[in-house]
């Protein structure tokens, strides 16, 4: 009878949906810094005992001025500069810089952590998911948007705690003062002027975000394709498309330009409009001030404390437009990164889900559906099974289904019904991590890291000796040729492997399988790229490492499985024929067609 497994969960959407708002993305930030609490409050202690000392510079310099009340060419005038407002003027000065200084020391560890945390995070979650939502999305623009919202962790962190935050509380200082030290209309200018930048600011920085956003989805397309025509430089020299992929690139690149002179343009006129606001609100502030000195209501010192009150004030003010700006873009980058954090995982350990646990190592495929897309299904109703320690064949004509086997054997994807054990487990039921210790494949399209050789071979049991990594290197027989380079296993192999050739790549993937030494072995086409002498004498190798072993061989060349334990014949996803070399060729059907094309293409 047979059983059904929970439908094929759609295809995951590569693009990301409507963003969260603001608030909410700041929700999903505040945990990760939370657990640096303490350096949050005491970064925020010396940012108000920074504000403290840059607010009393000002009236200091009032003080100081009002003190200077001496005739120009006075023998002691020298002796009424009040020498200890001098050093206090300093050491306010030399506070604003110290406690601002160690604000950013104490808090750096929380920044830095905090970025580190979610990259790192994201990095993990993307491991875990699952192989179509990979191949359904652009490796360049993804790797954008970790980048952008690594950096938009510290802008977040930086203009809000380092900007905002210390000017409100000036703001704040500031206008307590000028409404209790003098009358209420500097405090009134200041707050008109203020909600006047702010609302203005917010207005046409909301409205231009979305240009900085389209600009953002052009500069990560305009980068991805960069990218893919670069990992496929050689199929770019194969058809001599250098000019076809430039004019691609520079497509994007005219797309990016024009996004970029809008965002410019309209950054223009925020500017503008800002400095407008600015300038209007210090003429009335200062031609109020100067009326108050000329009608003796304020002394000199009093005019000078308020223009340096407002230079202050302003300097930080003119640039809330940018940090307003940033902080958008930050949020709308750092949405995008938590995006793919939440992105869903289409395969996932079962609650509760055990080790696996290899007694003999039985595989068995019972009554497995399976598609990629719904609309075409893949496999139809395949049983077969593994015996522990046996080899079993499954060859086939392209396209039959052969090589998604090993993808739903080491569950990158589920099945659609059915179910696939491993002595008697469902392999949905076990974690992933322990069901893919067990597995080694030498797959039929090697990719190696661009690193050395040693490298990409004891990838396969990280940790493993120099010695261990030999061994499994003769095993492969490529030991020899990576000693007679001149860097021996230190050679680096270059981007996915580049600098060795096929055959050598696969070698390497087969030394990386034996090392691992796995209880169940799959080869998807192991030695495709080898040459016949090669051929053999891995095919010799194979079959000694192979023994009490359970091993899955995925084959085209029908000479390399023909001393397998069983041999299924697979078309269309649907199992035509099975049974021994020798068995099939007696019954003369698919199987013995096959081997016939095979060989007498051989020996023409």
């Amino acid at each position: 009878m047979r059983s059904h497994a929970r439908a094929l969960p759609p295809a995951i959407n590569p693009a990301p949906g409507t963003p969260r708002s603001d608030w909410g993305t700041l929700a999903k930030l505040l945990p990760y810094l939370w657990r640096y609490r303490w350096r949050v409050g005491v970064a925020l202690s010396f940012l108000v005992a920074a504000k403290v000392a840059n607010v009393g510079v000002p009236l200091l310099l009032k003080q100081l001025v009002d003190a200077l009340s001496f005739k120009p060419g006075d023998p002691a005038a020298v002796l009424v500069v009040p020498a200890g407002l001098l050093l206090a003027y300093g050491g306010l000065r030399l506070c604003t810089s110290l406690f601002t200084e160690l604000r950013e020391l104490i808090f750096a560890k929380a920044t830095e952590g905090t970025a580190r945390s979610i990259s790192l995070q994201v990095f993990r979650h993307l491991h875990a998911l699952s192989l179509r939502f990979h191949l359904e999305r652009q490796t360049g623009g993804m790797t954008r948007d970790i980048e952008r919202g690594t950096r938009a962790v510290h802008s977040l962190i930086s203009y809000s705690l380092y900007s905002i935050f210390p000017t409100l509380i000036e703001v704040g200082m500031v206008l307590t003062l000028l409404a209790v030290k003098f009358d209420a209309w500097f405090a009134w200018i200041t707050i008109a002027a203020l909600v006047l930048y702010i609302v203005f600011t917010i207005t046409v920085t909301e409205w231009r975000t979305q240009f900085r956003r389209q600009m953002n989805e052009l500069d990560s397309a305009a980068h991805s394709r960069a990218i893919d025509a670069l990992i496929n430089y050689e199929t770019v020299k194969y058809f001599n498309n250098e000019d076809f992929e430039a004019r691609r690139y520079d497509e994007n690149l005219e797309r990016l330009r024009r996004a970029s002179l809008k965002s410019q343009s309209t950054l223009s006129l925020l500017n503008t409009g800002q400095q407008t606001i600015i300038a209007v609100a210090l003429v009335a502030m200062l031609w109020r001030a100067t009326m108050g000195v000329t009608e003796g209501r304020l002394t000199l010192g009093d005019l000078v404390m308020i223009n340096a009150f407002m230079i202050q004030l302003y300097i930080p003010l003119s640039f809330l437009g940018v940090m307003y700006r940033e902080i958008k873009q930050a949020l709308t980058d750092l949405d995008k990164m938590f995006t793919l954090l939440e992105s869903n995982r289409e395969v996932d350990d079962a609650p509760g889900a055990l080790p696996l646990r290899v007694s003999r190592g039985t595989v068995r495929f019972e009554h497995v559906d399976f598609a990629y897309d719904p609309s075409r299904p893949i496999l139809h109703d395949l049983g077969f099974e593994i015996p522990a320690g046996k080899t079993v064949a499954v060859v086939g004509p392209s396209g039959a289904g052969k090589s998604t086997l090993a993808r739903l054997l080491f569950r990158f994807y589920d099945v659609s019904a059915g179910a696939i054990t491993i002595d008697g487990q469902d392999i949905r039921q076990v974690t992933q991590a322990s069901l893919r210790q067990a597995i080694g494949i030498v797959p039929q399209d090697t990719v190696l890291f661009n690193d050395t050789v040693e490298y990409n071979i004891a990838y396969g049991r990280p940790g493993a000796t120099r010695s261990e990594v030999e061994a499994a290197a003769r095993a492969a027989h490529i030991h020899d040729f990576i000693k007679a380079s001149s860097k021996g296993y230190d050679t680096m192999v270059g981007e996915r492997g580049l600098k060795l050739s096929g055959g050598e790549k696969q070698r390497v993937a087969i030394a990386r399988t034996l090392l691992k030494n796995p209880p169940i072995l799959i080869f998807d086409e192991a030695t495709s790229a080898l040459d016949s002498s090669n051929e053999r004498a891995i095919q010799a190798e194979l079959r000694s490492v192979s023994q009490g072993k359970t091993a899955l061989v995925i084959a085209h060349r029908l000479s390399t499985v023909v001393d397998a334990h069983e041999i299924v014949v697979l078309e269309a996803g649907r199992i035509v024929e099975r049974g021994p070399h020798a068995e099939l060729l007696a019954r003369d059907g698919r199987y013995a067609e096959m081997w016939r094309l095979q060989q007498s293409g051989q020996e023409s």
